[in-house]
C-alpha cells in the first residue's frame, strides 16, 4: 500500500508530506531570516525557552545541542508559570508558532513582570501583536504549516537568537551542514523509494497494529525519542511511547513480564548515536537480551552525519517520514488534529 503513490496522495490531503520534504528548504529559510534580525541583550546568565509542541521541542533541541558548549544553564519551560530565577539577566524566549498557546502567552506576562530580556518567535497572534506593543523584539517566522511540522523554523531560529545574544558561536556552518544531510537523507526515505529500500516505510509496517515504544540516552537521542512519541500520535494518530537509556535500565525494564499479551504487541526502537556512553551502548545491548523474546520487535535506527547537530536531525527526519507513512496505514490524513482542536474549543468556553 506505501507503494502505492496515487493512494498516498489521496490520503494526504493537506500536503504533510510535502512540509516533511521541505524541512531543509524550511532550515535554510529559517536562517535565512534569522540572519536579518538583530537585538541588544546584555549580561544574560540563563536561558529559559518557553513554548508547547513543536516549539518546546525546538528550544530541547538547541539545549541538548549546546550541553557540553555553554556555560548557563538552558531550561525549556512547559507551563504555564514560569521559574523563580527568571529575572534581568535571563534571556527569556517566548516561542509559540501560532501566537496564540495559552500557556506561553502565560508565562510571557510573568517574565515581562520579572524584567526579563525578551524575544518573541512567532508567525503572529496575540504574542506577536504583545510584543510589538511591549517593545520587545519579534523573529516573525511563515505561517501556513501545522505547528509540528515547522521544527526547522523554531529550531533554527531559536539556535540563532543564542548567536545573536553573544551566548554561543556562529553555528551557520554546522546547520548547512545538517540541511546537507537531510537532502542526501530524503532520498532514500521519499514516497517514491519502494517498501524493500525504505527504512521509514519498513518501520511504519512494524508499528501498525502495534505500540511503538521509543527509547533515547540521556544527553544525546532523549529529545528525538520524545518527538518520534509526539509524531506517532499527532501524525499517526497511534498510541506511541518513549523513555531514556539509563534511567530506563532502574525501573520500566522489570516490567516486561506482564501482560504477556500486550508485550506482543510492543515494538522497541533503540535511536542510537555515535556520541552515546559507552556504558550506554552496552546497556542497550544487555537490555535487548533482558526483553527480545517478551516482545513483537526490536528495530535500531542509527544517526547520520559527520555532526551532532546532523545526526540529531537525520533521525528527526527518519522519525518524522515513518509517522506519516503509519497514518497512511492507518487510512487516515496526518494533518488534522481534532482532539487537540476540540479541546481548545472547549476550552476557549
Amino acid at each position: 500500500m506505501l507503494d502505492d503513490l496515487n493512494k498516498l496522495q489521496e490520503l494526504d490531503k493537506e500536503g504533510m508530506l510535502d512540509a516533511v520534504y521541505h524541512l531543509p528548504e524550511q532550515m535554510e529559510e529559517a536562517l535565512s531570516i534569522s540572519e536579518g534580525f538583530n537585538f541588544k541583550a546584555s549580561n544574560i546568565k540563563n536561558v529559559v525557552v518557553s513554548g508547547m509542541g513543536g516549539s518546546a521541542i525546538g528550544g530541547d533541541l538547541v539545549r541538548v545541542y549546546l550541553m557540553d558548549r555553554v556555560r548557563i544553564p538552558i531550561l525549556v519551560n512547559r507551563a504555564y508559570s514560569i521559574p523563580a530565577f527568571v529575572d534581568g539577566s535571563t534571556l527569556f524566549i517566548a516561542s509559540s508558532y501560532s501566537g496564540n498557546t495559552e500557556e506561553t502567552l502565560s508565562t510571557y506576562a510573568e517574565a515581562k513582570q520579572k524584567g526579563a530580556q525578551i524575544v518573541a518567535i512567532t508567525t503572529g497572534g496575540k504574542l506577536k501583536e504583545m510584543a510589538l506593543a511591549d517593545g520587545y523584539p519579534v523573529l516573525t517566522i511563515p505561517a501556513g504549516y501545522q505547528p509540528r511540522a515547522a521544527i526547522g523554523y523554531s529550531f533554527v531560529t531559536t539556535l540563532m537568537t543564542l548567536y545573536k545574544a553573544g551566548i554561543i558561536d556562529d553555528p551557520k556552518g554546522e546547520i548547512n551542514d545538517a540541511i546537507g544531510v537531510l537532502k542526501d537523507l530524503r532520498e532514500q526515505l521519499k514516497p517514491e523509494v519502494m517498501f524493500e529500500d525504505n527504512n521509514a516505510k519498513q518501520l511504519a509496517d512494524d508499528f501498525y497494529g502495534r505500540l511503538p515504544v521509543i527509547y533515547g540516552s540521556a544527553g544525546t537521542t532523549e529529545i528525538v525519542a520524545q518527538r518520534w512519541k509526539g509524531q506517532m500520535s499527532e501524525n499517526g494518530k497511534a498510541m506511541a511511547y518513549y523513555n531514556v537509556f539509563s534511567e530506563l535500565n532502574h525501573n520500566e525494564i522489570v516490567g516486561f513480564e506482564f501482560p504477556k499479551e500486550l508485550l506482543k504487541k510492543f515494538v522497541i526502537v533503540y535511536l542510537q548515536d555515535d556520541e552515546d556512553h559507552p556504558r550506554i551502548k552496552r546497556r542497550m545491548e544487555i537490555t535487548r537480551e533482558i526483553i527480545e523474546d517478551a516482545v513483537y520487535k526490536v528495530d535500531e535506527v542509527q544517526a547520520v552525519g559527520g555532526t551532532r547537530l546532523a545526526r540529531l536531525f537525520s533521525l528527526i527526519y527518519i522519525g518524522d517520514y515513518t509517522s506519516v507513512y503509519l497514518a497512511f496505514l492507518n487510512g487516515t490524513d496526518p494533518s488534522p488534529v481534532k482532539r487537540i482542536s476540540y479541546l481548545k474549543d472547549q476550552l476557549a468556553k
